[in-house]
């Protein structure tokens, strides 16, 4: 019946007003149509090019346009067609691909064995022990050694691409204006978490390093009870070394700080790429190290911009800093087979 009405409808578009008058739409009383149609129907028949339309085919978009009741579509409805369709859903959970390869000389990032003295001689200033050169590897030589293939890859694409658009001597400049702009930055935060120090005019003038002060002043306020900078720390077990950058309160953790510069946003930690394994070397080497009376379980990288954006502090906990220790400690061995 509603088929055959909306092609009487069709034939006589001007009637619709008629048809959805208040009444009707209110009280949806299906004999009205009904009377309209045999009205609509005792015209002259004209020709329409509705007649042509497969009206089988579009029967279920004109009876969900005509019909005035709710989709008898349910939850269980849409999951028998679903199961029609594709078949039933698979009852096995999705396993996640984990990393089997594990240490073979494990060492425990916090060392159980270290004794914690709470006194001190001069428990206000940072301590700041001196780098000797030795035979042992540093971490960032570690790390620079044990890059993977797609890691190496992108590295010498971006080297190429610079020498291709500054020359060969212009990268050289360029990647020292780098190394320059960096120990003028550490510098001048040392200065400020020295108690007897302080930054100098020039420091926060320099145009080099200012907009890199600017851009980690919100972050400098969350830093408290400074204990170590940039200070030299030794694995005495796994026989590698580092140079700290700082060793500190953040947000009430106490935490191994790198601070990086950057041209570009890192929003986030995965931006910071091997960053965070040097972190975990770090804070291990602490805590296997004598000459430090504490220990230290979490990180933070922060990233500071030249052009004096907020830097984004990257914090990592314990859970965090344990799982990268692991990545770690298969670089080292990796090193270690490789030399």
């Amino acid at each position: 019946v509603r088929m055959k009405f909306l092609q009487l409808l069709s034939r006589k578009p001007e009637k619709l007003e008629m048809l959805f008058q208040i009444p009707f739409y209110q009280n949806q009383f299906p004999h009205m149509c009904l009377a309209t149609s045999t009205c609509l129907y005792s015209k002259k028949k004209k020709n329409n090019s509705y007649e042509y339309v497969d009206q089988e085919k579009y029967k279920n978009l004109v009876y969900s346009v005509t019909s005035y009741k709710t989709s008898a579509q349910t939850p269980e409805t849409i999951l028998e067609e679903d199961n029609l369709l594709y078949g039933p859903p698979d009852k096995h959970s999705l396993q996640v691909k984990a990393e089997t390869k594990l240490p073979k000389n494990w060492v425990p990032l916090v060392n159980p064995n270290k004794r914690i003295s709470h006194l001190s001689s001069d428990s206000n200033l940072p301590m700041k022990i001196a780098l000797q050169r030795t035979k042992m590897p540093s971490v960032t030589r570690v790390l620079q050694q044990t890059l993977s293939p797609l890691q190496a890859f992108y590295l010498e694409r971006w080297k190429q691409k610079m020498i291709l658009e500054l020359g060969k001597d212009g990268f050289e400049e360029y990647t020292k204006n780098l190394f320059l702009q960096g120990e003028l930055f550490h510098a001048a935060l040392e200065s400020i978490f020295l108690p007897e120090e302080t930054t100098t005019k020039e420091q926060r003038e320099n145009a080099v390093i200012s907009g890199y002060l600017s851009s980690v002043e919100h972050v400098l306020e969350d830093i408290g009870e400074v204990k170590a900078l940039e200070s030299a720390v030794h694995h005495e077990t796994l026989q590698y070394l580092g140079l700290v950058d700082c060793v500190a309160k953040y947000r009430g953790q106490l935490c191994v700080i790198d601070w990086k510069t950057s041209e570009k946003p890192k929003p986030f930690l995965k931006n910071t790429f091997d960053n965070p394994l040097q972190v975990a070397a770090y804070i291990g080497a602490i805590n296997h190290d004598a000459n430090y009376d504490f220990q230290v379980r979490c990180g933070l990288i922060v990233v500071a911009y030249k052009d004096g954006s907020p830097a984004h502090p990257h914090f990592m906990g314990p859970e965090p800093c344990s799982q990268y220790w692991k990545k770690w400690l298969l670089r080292l061995e990796e090193y270690m087979d490789k030399n």
